[in-house]
């Protein structure tokens, strides 16, 4: 009788421990871009016990895939789940930038306009700011706007800044009062041609 208890007290305990070590899926693209968006992506490689290290180094390294190349640099530049290193960190931010992602634009151009990682560069800023706005960040279609009132970036932009400014669509109160202050700033260093045109729909 005691063999048996011991035998199912040992089954149970190799159960949970299976269940401890259960293996965690890899993050699809469009999952990993949700985290991304939501910036929850470091806070998910942590609650996943860093299991997923290996797997995502592969794909931001060999694969080259824009998403992992963003979470493998901030992994990197924030010392989650990796030893930390800014400076490789920041070039694998820049090779997903590079490729076009939107939320690697606007991250980098954060940093530049902060002066976080980076030496601060608010002309570099517009120019990643920029380029993630015209992909529909708007994140990034504030903060260049916010540039623009403070007297950085080209006075041609203003129009298309606005324009996506005006288009934008949110559900939260704090960003949509943001917004509109962003937009009348903006109103006061342009013409009031140019501001007609740029409240065009944003398809048109």
């Amino acid at each position: 009788m005691r063999l048996i208890i011991l035998s199912l007290a040992l089954a149970v305990n190799l159960g949970v421990q299976a269940q401890e070590i259960k293996a965690v899926q890899i993050y699809s693209q469009d999952e990993l871009l949700t985290l991304i968006d939501k910036n929850e992506h470091l806070a998910r490689v942590v609650l996943d016990n860093c299991q997923l290290v290996e797997d995502i180094e592969a794909r931001a390294q060999t694969l080259k895939i824009p998403a992992y190349q963003f979470l493998w640099g901030d992994m990197l530049a924030w010392g989650v789940c990796v030893d930390k290193d800014p400076e490789l960190g920041v070039t694998y931010m820049n090779m997903a930038a590079e490729q076009g992602m939107p939320a690697a634009l606007e991250q980098l151009g954060r940093y530049y306009a902060q002066g976080k990682l980076v030496q601060q560069n608010k002309e570099q800023a517009v120019i990643l700011l920029r380029e993630a706005a015209s992909l529909g960040n708007q994140k990034a279609q504030i903060q260049l706007v916010e540039l623009f009132i403070d007297g950085y970036g080209s006075p041609y932009d203003f129009e298309d800044a606005y324009h996506w400014l005006y288009n934008a669509i949110t559900d939260d109160a704090a960003t949509h009062k943001k917004i509109a202050k962003c937009l009348a700033e903006l109103t006061k260093l342009m013409h009031p041609k140019a501001v007609r045109k740029a409240r065009r729909p944003l398809d048109s």
